[in-house]
């Protein structure tokens, strides 16, 4: 094998390495923003149990108020009916009084119904909230792993980029660009080896003359069909 050869594939195994790291930080901030949608999906159910919450909390408010405004109104026609001396005024007081009584009792009814079901609102709300504490930490711990990942990575690419510096300067700088186009323009592959007399990199057959030169290792010998630069594997 040519020493150019020997010294572009170590030089495309770093340019392949530094490709799959450069791909691995693109999909940091999706998995960051995976990790923090969980959290917001959490957040939205504590927010929507707590909005039950105080609605039913208001609502039983409201009924509170309104049996408190019929108390305070049996007690003024009772008062009336008391001082009343018109028999016929009496029994429409008595009447009144019934209707107003009879209310007090459904609103009173309907508090306990919105008492009970507050217990079971405050239950969710509980429920929601440790669910969201729960997801915090597992989120947190998520975050803290991109984050080290992130710093990782970044390391190691700065590594890689400085071995790649001193190994590319071993590299001829006749070969150089032939070399820089063909991983832009073959998916970081620009090197393939020769097998059963087949480009491996786009898996066509060669010419005998290509096979024979890439056997000899004389020169630098290119596939005919993708102009991959051909070696055998020791």
């Amino acid at each position: 094998m040519l020493d150019e050869v020997r010294a572009l594939l170590i030089l495309q195994d770093r340019d392949r390495r530094l490709i799959a790291l450069a791909k691995d930080l693109e999909k940091l901030p999706q998995d960051e923003a995976r990790a923090k949608n969980k959290l917001a999906s959490d957040e939205a159910a504590v927010a929507r149990a707590h909005a039950a919450l105080m609605d039913c909390e208001l609502r039983l408010k409201r009924l509170e108020l309104d049996a408190g405004t019929r108390k305070t109104t049996i007690t003024r026609l009772k008062i009336q009916q008391f001082e009343t001396r018109k028999n016929e005024e009496y029994q429409a007081l008595g009447h009144e009084i019934v209707r107003y009584t009879k209310d007090v009792d459904d609103l009173e009814t309907r508090e306990l119904e919105l008492m009970e079901e507050m217990d079971t609102l405050r239950a969710a709300h509980k429920a929601a909230e440790a669910a969201l504490a729960h997801t915090r930490t597992l989120v947190n711990e998520d975050l803290a792993s991109i984050k080290q990942r992130h710093e990782r990575m970044g390391t190691e690419r700065q590594e890689v980029l400085a071995e790649r510096a001193k190994l590319a300067s071993n590299v001829p700088e006749t070969v150089m660009p032939l070399y820089e186009r063909l991983m832009k323009s073959k998916a970081g592959l620009a090197l393939a080896p020769m097998h059963e007399g087949k480009c491996e990199g786009c898996h066509m057959k060669l010419i005998p003359s290509t096979v024979v030169a890439v056997q000899t290792g004389k020169e630098i010998a290119r596939c005919e069909d993708c102009g991959r630069i051909l070696y055998v594997e020791d």
